[in-house]
């Protein structure tokens, strides 16, 4: 059974950093391309980056652009979100997801309908 395991959410003031973890299990996560994703109270679901298979090509919302880094160790079976220079608006639970189909390219938004697998998410909350 495919399963993910998101950990290393919580609460943060604004300006600091948290890592996010996405442990698969049930499958060989270096055959998929994986996507992070978050949702806030009454906003749509939001994509914030994506990481290819290989760990080659890498893609970010421009909200996120050059503050989060997306990076895989796939001898571990995990994928990583490091977060620097949180803001309040960074507020929501945080996905990931496995695309089967190589979805991750440079210009290409991060669509949630190309993934496929999803996690059970994990809250992150900056706040002072």
């Amino acid at each position: 059974q495919l399963q993910f395991v998101e950990s290393g959410g919580g609460v943060v003031q604004p300006g600091g950093s948290l890592r996010l973890s996405c442990a698969a299990s049930g499958f060989t996560l270096a055959h998929y391309d994986i996507g992070w994703f978050r949702q806030a109270p009454g906003k749509a679901r939001e994509g914030v980056s994506c990481i290819s298979s290989s760990g080659g090509s890498t893609n970010y919302a421009d909200s996120v652009k050059g503050r989060f880094t997306i990076s895989r160790d796939n001898a571990k079976n995990t994928v990583y979100l490091q977060m620097n220079s949180l803001k309040p608006e960074d507020t929501a639970v945080y996905y990931c997801a496995a695309g089967p189909l190589a979805p991750c390219k440079p210009q290409k938004n991060v669509n949630s309908y190309d993934y496929l697998y999803w996690g059970q998410g994990t809250q992150v909350t900056v706040s002072s």
